[in-house]
């Protein structure tokens, strides 16, 4: 088995088995652009190590040594040389770009005597101990675990000592100090010496880069992110020749985007650092220059940059993200891989490319996350209102979007208060890759330093939430709970906004300004709509609610859940009493109420998606969801028999009464939807009539309203057919009282299991299926969503048993075999009937691409979901026609 490939023979297009870093280093050596040597560990030996109770095999050191021979002949260096030693990098890398979760490894191969002999070849002994010191403090956290702080300890004293601020002034002198102290630190924690033997070294690094594979801020990110097995399964190991950008003032080292990943704008974004190494920017650690002072200070090297980013994304075809490092003025490539942008500038450099003629429409689309386009409709600061806040500090502005929130310096601190449901701000020195958790946790990051590429800012913008990083006036102290600007103090618990577009922070809540689709994100939607092959339609319960969908791109309403309807607060106190009634001629008055507010719901809803079909569920939720809860009832009881004489405790009582008789053991299975339009003809009645004389009053003023009626929960034809019945009855007498004839299609919700089996018979009364894909879920599992999502769910995704929770992308081998049965029963029948999704699942991209295979005519998702569920459809159909490419395109089914 070959686990090891050298630069110049690796498969640059392979990601799965040379992880995303190792595949672009072979790449970009295969195209002869100015990178370190080096070879690359599969992730397969990744897999094995796990497999193996974590050994490697043997046969793995037989050849890396090989490949350690093979690099000396290359660089004229020699591996534990004492003359010209040769120094490597460790660094990891999945199929998957995760940056910051899992770790690196500077400097290997130092020792005592290497680091003399590194000395004197490069005439620089600065430079060989501070390369020494590096070394042996990423050693020491990552391979020996010793908390960064006891080297931060040192090194702070070290520079008190010689009276300097910066790590790049520390002298010969003090970095042989540093280097002893570190050294002693490690062998107090291991209770060993530190290792010296370079190959015991790099043994100890691969295992390490291994086990940060399953560390805990690499596993939370691919959960969060849903980066499962067969997208990335395990790491590789990068070992690469060492570029030093610590040689003194005519070295650097930074990070690159050849497009600016906060915008989208075509000018490279990043920074740089001289006399430093690659970790200085990404760690923040020292607060960097921007990328376009080089062209003065560095010209050479700078051009250099230039031409290689181009040439770069002219052989990608995407922005890319670049590490480099100027060793003395020699430019060297260390990294390249696809540019992490935010939302506004991933569609903003898909409509670029696509003018510039680097891409086409369809790759365009591809590129997209769809679930990212989310962050679109994220809020700005009021700039107005803002002037009435005190404005504390500027720092630099890392990923666009405000956020108001308490301020929390401690990350476990910020954890508890997220998930507890707080609005947390994060406020850091630093952030690191262990810090990943809080940022979940948290509506936005604030840091004191760090630049535009470092960890801060990457993870914030990847997920969409605004940062501020580098603001250099702003004193944190963590272990005070404080952070001080001038005279002005932030204690924790204090209320404050950052403006992640600006850089500005405010004390306390300031108002923001709803978001605006911008031009290119039209563009996208126009190309995507036009792509598509299934309609998207939105669920929505209010002409607000339908308007904005209309706005977003929405084909119509898919669900419109009548019974939101009945708990507006002029509505609710006259369901009530329908509830309460015990008579049915008692219940019909309240009904004629309560029905022209439904007529008067309708007709704004249906004027709202004039042009488009409106599927206007029936009363879905049993009846005792209306009443009070039982145990509130009886407490307030118990409080009015203290008051003598209270006129309130006799209607307690009876409402009481009430809400015990209708009370179930599984409401979830109950009385409820058809049920109770069978049980309760007269509340089906009233709904069914409300729709008819909404439609017969817009047919008279000429608009044109497509209403169609659904019936929530059926499980048999005979259900169907006694509600359709009613339905029946009411056409006639309102088509006979406004002499018109009204076409208000007459369908079904599949979310009942014996509904799905039996869809061929209900095909013969239905004019349409909607899946209602949550109950459907919630029954096929035999779940209770409420009852599971907070107790044993998460444990389930986090041990595997389930890949994805089931009510957020749809399980295909479960639910969506029963959805496949359905709809191939149905359409035998009935070949045209209209079959639509309106479950949560209908915004969900992955179950989109589902619901596009299987055949169905929309999928129906929230206002704010419309523009992701109109590009996840475009994908669905590009890839299916990249599958079957002699297929003809067909017009999107309303």
């Amino acid at each position: 088995m070959k686990m090891v490939y050298f630069f110049d023979e690796g498969d640059g297009k392979n990601k799965k088995l040379l992880g995303g870093k190792g595949a672009g280093l072979c790449e970009m050596t295969q195209l002869k652009l100015p990178v370190p040597q080096g070879f690359t560990i599969t992730t397969d030996v990744c897999k094995l190590y796990y497999q193996n109770n974590k050994t490697v095999p043997k046969e793995l050191w037989i050849q890396v040594k090989k490949n350690i021979a093979k690099l000396e002949k290359i660089t004229k260096k020699k591996w534990n040389s004492s003359e010209n030693p040769l120094l490597v990098s460790v660094r990891s890398g999945a199929a998957l770009s995760m940056p910051g979760m899992m770790d690196t490894i500077l400097n290997l191969g130092l020792n005592d005597i290497t680091v003399e002999a590194l000395s004197q070849k490069t005439n620089n002994p600065r430079f060989a101990w501070d390369s020494y010191r590096r070394f042996v403090q990423l050693f020491g956290k990552v391979v020996f675990g010793v908390n960064d702080k006891k080297f931060d300890h040192i090194l702070d004293e070290a520079k008190k000592k010689q009276g300097v601020t910066i790590d790049s002034d520390l002298n010969e002198q003090s970095l042989r100090s540093i280097v002893s102290q570190y050294k002693q630190i490690c062998q107090d924690h291991t209770g060993k010496p530190f290792p010296s033997n370079p190959d015991e070294q790099l043994q100890l690094a691969v295992m390490a880069v291994f086990n940060s594979w399953m560390g805990e801020r690499a596993i939370v990110y691919r959960e969060k992110n849903h980066i499962t097995k067969d997208i990335a399964d395990g790491t590789a190991v990068n070992v690469v020749a060492m570029a030093f950008g610590n040689m003194g003032n005519d070295s650097a080292t930074g990070v690159v985007f050849t497009r600016n990943p906060g915008d989208g704008t075509n000018h490279i974004f990043g920074d740089y650092l001289v006399n430093a190494q690659g970790e200085d920017v990404v760690a923040g650690v020292r607060t960097p220059k921007p990328i376009d002072e080089m062209r003065t200070e560095m010209p050479r090297s700078y051009e250099l940059l230039l031409k290689t980013c181009k040439r770069l994304e002219k052989h990608y075809k995407e922005p890319q993200d670049i590490e480099f490092t100027v060793e003395q003025g020699k430019f060297y490539l260390l990294q390249t891989r696809s540019a992490k942008m935010n939302a506004q500038a991933m569609i903003k450099t898909s409509v670029d490319m696509v003018k510039e003629k680097l891409i086409n429409k369809d790759r365009a689309l591809m590129r997209l996350n769809a679930d990212q386009l989310e962050q679109l409709l994220h809020k700005t600061i009021d700039v107005e209102k803002a002037k009435q806040f005190q404005k504390v500090v500027r720092g630099i502005a890392a990923s666009p979007g405000a956020a108001s929130g308490i301020a929390v310096f401690d990350v476990k601190r910020a954890v508890a208060m997220g998930e507890n449901g707080a609005k947390v701000i994060l406020v850091r020195e630093e952030t690191k890759p262990e810090d990943v958790p809080a940022f979940f946790a948290s509506v936005g990051i604030l840091t004191s330093r760090g630049g535009k590429t470092s960890h801060a800012a990457v993870v914030a913008r990847g997920m969409g939430k605004p940062c501020i990083v580098g603001c250099a006036d702003m004193k944190i102290s963590p272990e005070a709970k404080q952070a001080i600007v001038g005279n002005i103090t932030i204690h924790e618990g204090d209320a404050i906004t950052i403006d992640g577009s600006q850089g500005d922070v405010y004390t306390g809540e300031v108002p923001t300004i709803e978001p605006k689709i911008t031009e290119d994100f039209k563009t996208i939607l126009e190309w995507a709509q036009k792509t598509k092959t299934i309609g998207i339609r939105a669920n929505a319960d209010t002409p607000e609610g339908a308007q904005l969908a209309r706005k977003y791109g929405a084909e119509g309403i898919g669900l419109c859940r009548t019974e939101r309807m009945f708990n507006a607060a002029d509505r609710l106190g006259l369901f009530v009493k329908l509830i309460m009634a015990k008579s049915v001629q008692e219940r019909k008055e309240h009904l004629i109420k309560l029905q022209e507010l439904q007529k008067s719901d309708f007709i704004q809803i249906l004027k709202a998606m004039e042009g488009y079909k409106v599927t206007i569920r029936l009363l879905d939720p049993p009846l005792h969801e209306f009443l009070p809860n039982p145990e509130e009832l009886i407490n307030k009881i118990h409080k009015l028999e203290k008051q003598t004489g209270s006129p309130d405790l006799e209607e307690a009582k009876i409402i009481l009464a009430r809400a015990k008789e209708l009370a179930e053991i599984n409401p979830m299975m109950g009385h409820r939807g058809v049920r109770v339009g069978i049980t309760y003809p007269e509340i089906y009645e009233m709904q069914i009539r409300a729709v008819f004389e909404a439609a017969a009053e817009l047919a008279k003023q000429k608009v044109n309203a497509y209403p169609q009626i659904m019936i929530p929960q059926v499980g048999s034809v005979a259900e169907l057919n006694h509600i359709k019945s009613i339905y029946d009855k009411v056409k006639s007498e309102v088509e006979t009282k406004h002499g018109l004839k009204l076409k208000i299609n007459f369908g079904t919700m599949l979310e009942v299991v014996r509904g799905c089996l039996t869809s061929h018979e209900l095909a013969n009364t239905a004019e349409f299926f909607s899946f209602g894909t949550n109950d459907l879920t919630q029954a096929v599992f035999s779940f209770s969503r409420e009852d599971v999502e907070g107790k044993f769910l998460p444990e389930y995704l986090e041990k595997e048993v389930l890949e994805r929770n089931p009510f957020q992308t749809v399980d295909v081998n479960g639910v969506g075999s029963l959805v496949k049965i359905a709809i191939a029963n149905g359409k035998s029948v009935k070949p045209g009937i209209e079959i639509g999704v309106c479950g949560e699942h209908g915004g969900d991209p992955n179950s989109i691409k589902f619901f596009h295979n299987a055949g169905v005519s929309y999928v129906s998702a929230s206002p704010h979901r419309i523009p992701i569920a109109i590009v996840a459809a475009a994908q669905a159909k590009i890839q299916n026609s990249a599958k079957s490419p002699k297929k003809t395109k067909k017009k999107s089914r309303r």
